[in-house]
């Protein structure tokens, strides 16, 4: 019968089980394990593809084998429609149900898929792997089977129509001599383990295009290299002493916290030769889905562009597969541990399910890293939005269910490392006052988490922690009575890369958000070191400003807070939220309307934290307004009227939104807070009373009397 230990599919069976089983009732199965609403179209083709195997693989009822829907590469985000486990073969199927033709990027689909599982799945590096395309309704099939060039055991892609899949496999295994019936043992729960060519090719690119080159800076100081050094001592010593141990890094925005964390995730996975060192890897891991593809495609695309250049046969997305290596979603490292634990959880106490992970001589049931490097580590969330997500069922496309999950996201990645049974180090890349969205639980969560769970971690911390905006002060606190913390200045990164004409602007930003008394003094010295900061009330100003600036390849961009609603009458609309809409947003070129040079769409905090531009504009709405003092904090309701908000939790994510966006960009911003519409009717109502002068003037008038220069 079909066997559901493992989320990592949503339907796993041996051939004979699936055969003699309902239709009906194996959809039934696929659908208790999705997560999420089946469009009809999706019910029609796995109905057809169930109905096809079924019929396809009577031959073989009788085998050792095993047939896997939707099955979820580990770490990578992608599905395969069908896995077949024959005869010690893996036969990668995608379907395109009701289709004639095979389209090229359909091929090249299922043969990404067969290469990431050779890359990436540890059971599958030694295989014959068999990327078959099936659009349905194809007249002919495919007769040649060859293995790829590159002598990796994948075979060429193979296209057939329904009709000739059953013989197209038959000839595989004649081809292939595969006589001995067999599946491979605990393939399905295959750990992550990244072949040494990968990581080759990873390492080659992105030494030829590092994230210092994305951040272009010109800064004559910079910090990074103590930083990186300081992190490396403490991995080795980690390493030498057999120990666990966490580091906390501080950074001013654009500081590079992500040049470091990258930086580390390659020095630390090779040796001083240069070689690969197979025992000692890193990761890094972002929770910021835009971050992490812009950043991936950045890299991808020049290091294609140069692999062109010099008459190689390669394709972007063998580049993309190649940094992947190094910079990953950190919910996605979340999801492959969950799918280890044993479920339900029993009196608040996780467990690893020796069913569902294979134990592996270093890492235990760890995952492959022995470092792990957590960008934006602030974003973590609270036991509360964890376990509310994984109580519904949280991992999109598997129902990953666990009730009553016991700790927050901080907890469970440190938890995750711990199973390692030799030595771990965590890196932490924080920015202060950056928690954008509820449920973020700031770096307080990670201490309590040592603190309670953890005492065992050796900590290193940067000295900065200790300054309000890290967990509002109160760090020393917090780690009191921890005897196994040790302070650094090394470890915080006091220089901003991006914004190189003037290192002071953060500080002025968080003055000019607190009100206090230096911020006109801090603006005076951010604008003498050729920083521009200027004011307008209308948005062609802004446009036309942000043009008269860029030269070149420089880069602009409206930036919005997420609670912006009236920005419409403006002649801008926000950018959807979508991973492929930052990658264009942000590295799209002039000549393309999905660029942010067009200045038609604007970014949110979500979409921007972490990335900058070379110019913005910052498009103030109403939702934070200035009033006598202080700031108030208001939500559209979306039809007629804004609404205040009163919770002080939501209004510290509204006011560190305005943060982040006040912090984008390279080289200089203009600030544009509308003037609203102050026409009547005829009968003497507003015309929109969702733009009232009113709502706008005294934040206007706040920077004017800092001394904002209005164009």
């Amino acid at each position: 019968m079909a066997n559901n230990k493992t989320n990592r599919c949503l339907y796993l069976s041996d051939f004979k089980s699936f055969i003699e089983s309902d239709p009906y009732s194996i959809l039934g199965r696929i659908h208790d394990a999705f997560h999420g609403q089946a469009l009809t179209t999706t019910d029609e083709a796995w109905n057809s593809e169930i109905n096809l195997l079924q019929s396809v693989l009577v031959p073989w009822k009788d085998e050792d084998a095993e047939i896997i829907f939707e099955y979820d590469i580990p770490r990578l985000g992608k599905r395969i429609d069908a896995v077949l486990l024959l005869r010690g073969i893996i036969f990668c199927l995608e379907f395109k149900v009701g289709q004639k033709d095979a389209l090229q990027s359909d091929v090249e689909q299922v043969m990404d898929y067969a290469l990431d599982l050779k890359n990436f799945h540890r059971y599958s590096h030694d295989r014959i792997i068999v990327p078959i395309l099936i659009p349905t309704k194809h007249r002919s099939s495919s007769n040649s089977f060859t293995p790829s060039v590159y002598e990796d055991s994948i075979f060429n892609p193979l296209i057939t129509g329904a009709n000739g899949l059953q013989n197209l496999i038959n000839g595989v295994l004649q081809h292939a001599r595969a006589n001995t019936p067999g599946t491979i043992k605990d393939w399905i729960i295959s750990p992550y383990t990244p072949t040494p060519t990968i990581i080759e090719a990873a390492r080659s690119l992105y030494e030829n295009h590092s994230v210092e080159d994305i951040t272009r800076h010109e800064a004559d100081k910079v910090t990074t290299d103590a930083t990186i050094a300081y992190i490396l001592d403490i991995i080795n010593r980690s390493k030498k002493n057999g120990e666990k141990s966490i580091c906390f890094v501080t950074g001013v925005p654009g500081a590079g916290k992500t040049l470091v964390g990258l930086d580390v995730a390659v020095k630390q996975s090779y040796q001083e030769d240069g070689t690969f060192n197979v025992d000692n890897g890193a990761v890094y891991l972002s929770g910021n889905g835009p971050l992490v593809a812009v950043l991936t495609e950045a890299l991808a695309r020049d290091n294609y562009k140069k692999s062109k250049n010099k008459g190689e046969d390669k394709k972007l997305s063998d580049s993309r597969r190649e940094v992947s290596k190094f910079i990953q979603i950190i919910h996605r490292y979340r999801d492959n541990m969950l799918a280890k634990i044993k479920n339900p959880v029993v009196d608040g106490k996780l467990e690893i399910d020796p069913l569902k992970a294979v134990r592996l001589q270093q890492s235990g049931y760890g995952e492959v890293e022995h470092v792990a490097i957590f960008d934006e580590a602030q974003r973590a969330w609270t036991h509360k939005r964890i376990a509310d997500y994984l109580k519904r069922g949280g991992t999109y496309g598997n129902k990953l269910k666990v009730a009553n999950f016991p700790m927050s996201e901080a907890a469970f990645l440190i938890w995750s490392l711990d199973q390692r049974e030799d030595w771990a180090t965590i890196v932490c890349l924080i920015g202060g006052g950056q928690e954008i969205n509820t449920g973020e639980a700031g770096i307080s969560e990670w201490i309590a988490a040592i603190n309670n769970r953890f005492q065992h971690w050796r900590v290193y911390i940067s000295d900065k922690l200790t300054e309000p905006e890290y967990a509002e002060g109160k760090v020393n606190d917090l780690l009191k009575h921890n005897s196994k913390v040790e302070y650094s200045e090394r470890l915080h990164l006091g220089v901003s890369l991006r914004s190189f004409r003037a290192e002071r602007l953060s500080t002025f930003v968080h003055s000019l958000l607190s009100f206090n008394p230096d911020t006109e003094e801090l603006y005076k010295n951010v604008i003498s070191h050729r920083y521009p900061i200027v004011l307008t009330r209308s948005m062609d100003k802004a446009r036309s400003w942000l043009r008269q600036q860029a030269r070149g390849t420089q880069q602009t961009g409206i930036l919005i807070s997420k609670v912006s609603a009236r920005f419409k009458p403006l002649a801008v609309h926000v950018l959807p939220q979508s991973e492929d809409n930052a990658v264009h947003w942000f590295l799209e070129d002039k000549t393309d309307v999905r660029s942010s040079n067009y200045l038609e769409e604007a970014a949110t905090e979500i979409q921007v934290q972490g990335l900058e531009v070379d110019y913005a504009c910052v498009l103030w709405d109403a939702d934070m307004r200035y009033d006598n003092g202080k700031w108030s904090f208001w939500k559209f309701n979306g039809k007629t009227q804004w609404i205040p908000e009163k919770n002080v939790e939501t209004q510290k994510y509204m006011l560190n939104a305005y943060r982040v966006l006040l912090t984008r960009a390279r080289q200089g911003m203009v600030i544009c807070v509308p003037e609203g519409n102050s026409n009547n009717t005829h009968e003497g109502f507003p015309e929109d009373t969702t733009r009232l002068p009113i709502y706008y003037n005294s934040t206007y008038e706040y920077f004017k009397r800092i001394g904002l220069t209005e164009i």
